[in-house]
């Protein structure tokens, strides 16, 4: 594969960058290099334009406001849309999985418009947080191993017809609408409520997503000690009596 460019795009983290979303678009990038690939990575302010032509696109969490500022220009800048137009793959995570949906409400208490690239529709639950590690079964259309992840949220987010729940829990809350529900996925676009960064306790959803980029079945195999050791010792966490 050393002759194959992978094209990585981590957006806005100057807005969308808490809880160390960022160790997302490192591991892509890092679980690519082993396997040979040549990675270009665009690290995209907001005040710069969505390249288009780009494999995978990462957006983290962030903020209300921030979050609102993050909609509004992605929303005018349309380059995400355009992306997802080309074939593109999007990962997005917590206020970034709420701008991928229809709508969330905003810092101002107010609906806010997403970009409509997932069938889903947020809001905001009660007076208590969704904090805590998280454990739940992947969508076996994906093929993946169980779903670790630690989730920090006020938000509900309801799926609509077309999105498909990236995985349903077994401890945490999730899309925290007590249907058992996290994320949503459908075609290339994926959302999750999860930090850690979840793509370090889930290395092979971003093998997956680089399978997708390249349109292959399999990648080689590459060392997983250390993600299996994190993977396990959160696991046991998640699952140990309060």
């Amino acid at each position: 594969m050393a002759d194959t460019n992978l094209r990585l795009v981590w957006v806005y983290p100057d807005l969308l960058s808490t809880y160390g979303d960022q160790g997302n678009a490192l591991v892509v990038e890092r679980r690519a290099q082993q396997r040979g690939l040549a990675v270009e990575r665009i690290d995209v302010r907001s005040d710069q334009a969505i390249p288009t032509s780009a494999d995978i696109y990462l957006i983290g969490g962030g903020e209300d406001r921030p979050q609102r500022l993050a909609a509004e220009r992605l929303r005018r800048d349309g380059g995400l849309n355009r992306a997802v137009d080309n074939g593109a793959i999007i990962f997005s995570v917590c206020a970034g999985y709420q701008i991928m949906g229809h709508e969330f409400v905003n810092d101002l208490g107010e609906r806010e418009a997403g970009l409509g690239l997932l069938d889903v529709t947020s809001g905001r639950g009660g007076a208590e947080r969704c904090v805590g590690d998280v454990l739940g079964d992947i969508d076996s259309r994906l093929g993946l191993p169980q779903l670790t992840g630690f989730e920090n949220h006020q938000g509900v987010t309801q799926l609509g017809p077309t999105a498909q729940p990236l995985a349903r829990v077994r401890f945490g809350h999730g899309n925290g609408t007590g249907d058992g529900t996290e994320g949503a996925w459908n075609d290339t676009v994926f959302g999750t409520y999860m930090h850690g960064p979840v793509l370090a306790r889930n290395p092979l959803i971003a093998d997956l997503l680089i399978k997708f980029a390249l349109d292959v079945n399999a990648l080689p195999a590459v060392d997983d000690r250390w993600y299996e050791a994190l993977r396990a010792e959160r696991i046991a966490a998640a699952t140990q009596p309060a």
